[in-house]
């Protein structure tokens, strides 16, 4: 079965290979891991802790893990790899204590071990999913400690199929786990994975922290003025077309804003020409009269949610949700598209209240109608959420250290 997933490592760097003729994203992990970087400034006299983040969201939930360890030991050098593009690219727009920052190399046992010799990690923190089996085990070899940190598992994973067995090989290579919720703690004892923890979602520490600082937007504030405000975060084609009737008719009395998950020039045109008059680019606002503003840049999100009085996150309708606790740290109402099931924040919004599912523009607006009138219920029931789940990055700081 080694032979195999080497294999597919090695399939799917081909197919990388291929797409980065035509796409761009692609292009980006390809030309990303052929630039040498230099590992030679890590320090032989300090302790190195290694997170590995997928993505960007991944490496928000391991920041206020990295910032408490920080705290307890600043001597320590922070080193990051990433699996994606968008990690790379856009990390350094948190505020962050990194040392490093890397793209993971290609999960080859050569490469792996290469890598493991040069960093020479003290403690290894692998953040909510992916499990690359040759680096954790040349971890693993070279006497590291190895955490799964806000780690989320389901039923359906590979992990507890009948032909899991390599891959649960890969998780019993941890030393221990710290996970979202007592599912996933179930899953892993039902493998036979007793060191686990449920500590809980890491991202309600980061938003906490991101709304006692405070930060501002000017333009945003000139648009909204003294308006009431829809926000439309990291949204996809099919809620700007689903939604475009009742936004239209919205727009008379309150002011949006749209922040599309997709910011190519090719796709804000497309939503400019869905709205045709009524629209601005945030990143040539002028102070007109428009009513709808496109948030057409990279990092302005999370912030701009202070100014929402109801949001709507996308990626509802694909499974593929987006992060709705940036709004509910906030205070503000939350809507979304039905398919939430793999996100458990998304299950307890639901539960509580504080979020409402639509599926089409009459439910939308409905439901906007109903959050806009209990909209301070919603914020106080928010502020509890977050009471309640906040301490996961101290807890697991604690826990390592």
């Amino acid at each position: 079965m080694r032979l195999l997933y080497g294999f597919g490592v090695r399939v799917l760097y081909a197919l990388m290979w291929t797409a980065s003729f035509f796409n761009s994203k692609a292009k980006k992990w390809m030309d990303g891991r052929k630039r040498c970087v230099s590992l030679s400034q890590i320090p032989t006299d300090k302790q190195v802790y290694w997170f590995h983040c997928a993505s960007l969201g991944e490496f928000d939930q391991g920041l206020p893990v990295m910032n408490a360890l920080k705290e307890k030991q600043p001597d320590i050098f922070l080193i990051v790899t990433f699996f994606s593009p968008s990690g790379m690219e856009f990390y350094q727009k948190r505020d962050h204590q990194v040392d490093l920052a890397v793209y993971l190399p290609l999960d080859t046992k050569r490469n792996a071990e290469h890598f493991v010799k040069t960093v020479h990690p003290d403690k290894v923190f692998f953040v909510k999913y992916e499990f690359w089996y040759n680096h954790l085990k040349a971890a693993r070899r070279a006497g590291a400690k190895v955490y799964g940190v806000s780690s989320l598992f389901r039923p359906t994973h590979r992990f507890f199929q009948w032909y899991g067995g390599f891959f649960r090989k890969a998780l019993r290579l941890f030393d221990f786990f710290f996970v979202q919720d007592q599912r996933s703690k179930d899953l892993l004892t039902s493998i036979g994975i007793a060191q686990v923890e449920v500590t809980g979602d890491t991202r309600y520490d980061r938003m906490l922290a991101v709304t006692e600082k405070q930060v501002t937007n000017g333009i945003l504030e000139q648009f909204v003025r003294d308006e009431e405000v829809l926000l439309l975060g990291s949204s996809w084609s099919v809620d700007e077309e689903t939604f475009r009737s009742s936004l239209l008719h919205l727009s008379e009395r309150m002011k949006i804003i749209i922040a599309p998950h997709d910011v190519s020039e090719e796709h804000v045109m497309k939503i400019a020409s869905l709205f045709k008059d009524e629209v601005v680019r945030y990143t040539r606002f002028n102070d007109s009269s428009s009513r709808i503003l496109i948030l057409d840049t990279i990092g302005q999100l999370t912030s701009a949610y202070r100014y929402a009085h109801v949001a709507y996150v996308g990626g509802g309708f694909t499974g593929k949700l987006h992060n709705i606790l940036e709004p509910g740290a906030f205070g503000v109402p939350v809507l979304f598209g039905p398919k939430f099931e793999r996100f458990p924040e998304a299950q307890l919004f639901v539960e509580r209240g504080v979020a409402r599912v639509v599926t089409t523009a009459e439910e939308f607006t409905a439901a906007l109608e109903q959050s806009m009138k209990n909209r301070l219920e919603i914020g106080a029931e928010l502020k509890a959420i977050f009471r309640e789940n906040s301490g996961a990055a101290k807890k697991i700081a604690d826990s390592v250290s």
